[in-house]
Order: structure tokens, then C-alpha cells, then sequence
């Protein structure tokens, strides 16, 4: 593993949880036709049973609300979740989600040029009930070690599922101008092996489950050590 990160070229940095705290907070409430209380109260109630970063935060906000009963809660991998309260299928998650359930929701292109994440929240019958927008923010040291990395004359990539306007902001933050973004967890290896394609010898970093495919297909896989277990086990490096 050292040998070969000797003949590294490129860095490919997964965003969540290696360049940023992984901790992201709510920052904006944006009801439609519905009140803040509303909109969060159904919000939390679905992502309760989601391990998404972007749950824990919505959670968070909710506080001490009193949340509803979701049933039949499924998880869309990339894009979202679902679960049927009082009789009715909601539905929370990104852009790609509303569209493929032919929901016309607003796009909130500050936000995202703010670096901020959307989460849309509707109803099965097309009802849009809002947004709510969540940031998280660059670990202290990223800017530090994106700097070290092109001083070693290291292409620096970000890899992340965001959509491209956020993940600009977000690059554009920690000094990265190579993002590759709309990336679904399960293809983050794909991206990987594709620099590989271009004759590219790839450093991978990472922290999360959706990163060991990642991991194990670049020339050298990196884990965070406050990551996942499975990451830790797909790589070759752990940094402690």
C-alpha cells in the first residue's frame, strides 16, 4: 500500500464525513400551504427510521415534537424515503425523488449555490408540502489538506451525491475545482474506476458504508478511522 501511494496522481475525496463534520444542521424552513410545525412534524416522523446524516439533523430541529406514526417505511436508496401516515404515502428526499414521482417542486438555486442541501417534502397525491435545507460544514483542517495535497501536484477530486450546484459551493469552499457530483452510493466505485480508465493511479478516501466498493476498486483505499467498520475493513490505510 505505501509503494503504491507513492505513485498516486489523483485524490478522490468522498464529501460526507471525510471533508466535512458529517454533522449537518438545519438551516432553513420553506412550508408550502402548511405551517413550519406541519411540515416539520411530518418531515421528522419519516426520516425517523432513516440513518441518513440529513435525518439526524431534521430529528435535531424537531426537538421534543410530538411525531406521527409512519408505516410501511421504505428507504430509495440516493434519493429518499417514504412511509404512509393516516392513511396517506409521504414522501422526503432530493429532486431526483419528486421527479420520478412526477411532483413539481421549486428549485432553490441560492440555497444550493450557499452550499446547502434541500430535502422536498410531498404528499403520494402530488400535494407539495416544502422544503427544509441542511448544511454541513468543511472539517477545520480539508482547506489545510487540499492545499498539501496539490503541493504534491495531486489532481484533488470531490465525490459526492449532492446535486451539481451544492456540490460546486462545497468544492469551491475546500479549494477543489474537480467535483463529480449526482454520484449514487452505489456508484462511487464506478466514478473511481473511470479516472482509472483515463490512465489515473487513485487514491480513495472515505468514511461511510457506500464507500467500500470505492475503496477496495481505487489503486489505494484510505478510511477515515471514525468511520464506518466495513470501510475500515475495505481499506488498505486507516488514518487513526
Amino acid at each position: 500500500a505505501l509503494e503504491n501511494l507513492h505513485r498516486i496522481d489523483t485524490v478522490v475525496l468522498d464529501k460526507t464525513g471525510t471533508l466535512t463534520a458529517g454533522k449537518p444542521a438545519v438551516t432553513d424552513m420553506i412550508p408550502n400551504g402548511i405551517s413550519e410545525v406541519q411540515l416539520m412534524k411530518i418531515a421528522a416522523s419519516l426520516e425517523k427510521q432513516s440513518e441518513h446524516p440529513f435525518a439526524k439533523a431534521i430529528l435535531t430541529k424537531a426537538g421534543k415534537l410530538k411525531l406521527l406514526e409512519v408505516t410501511e417505511f421504505e428507504t430509495v436508496p440516493g434519493r429518499g424515503v417514504s412511509g404512509i401516515v393516516n392513511g396517506v404515502r409521504y414522501f422526503g428526499g432530493n429532486e431526483k425523488l419528486m421527479r420520478e414521482k412526477d411532483i413539481c417542486v421549486p428549485h432553490y438555486e441560492e440555497l444550493a449555490k450557499q452550499g446547502k442541501t434541500l430535502l422536498y417534502f410531498a404528499a403520494e397525491n402530488g400535494n407539495y408540502l416544502g422544503a427544509i435545507a441542511a448544511a454541513d460544514v468543511l472539517k477545520f483542517d480539508s482547506v489545510t489538506a487540499v492545499e498539501t495535497m496539490k503541493k504534491l501536484h495531486l489532481d484533488v477530486v470531490m465525490l459526492t451525491g449532492d446535486n451539481e450546484d451544492v456540490a460546486r459551493a462545497i468544492g469551491a469552499q475546500a479549494g477543489i475545482t474537480h467535483v463529480i457530483s449526482d454520484v449514487l452510493p452505489g456508484d462511487k466505485a464506478g466514478a473511481v474506476a473511470k479516472l482509472q480508465k483515463e490512465g489515473r493511479s487513485v487514491l480513495m478516501v472515505g468514511d461511510g458504508i457506500n464507500d467500500a466498493p470505492a475503496l477496495v476498486t481505487a489503486d489505494v483505499g484510505m478510511a477515515i478511522g471514525a468511520g464506518t467498520d466495513i470501510a475500515m475493513e475495505s481499506a488498505q490505510v486507516v488514518l487513526m
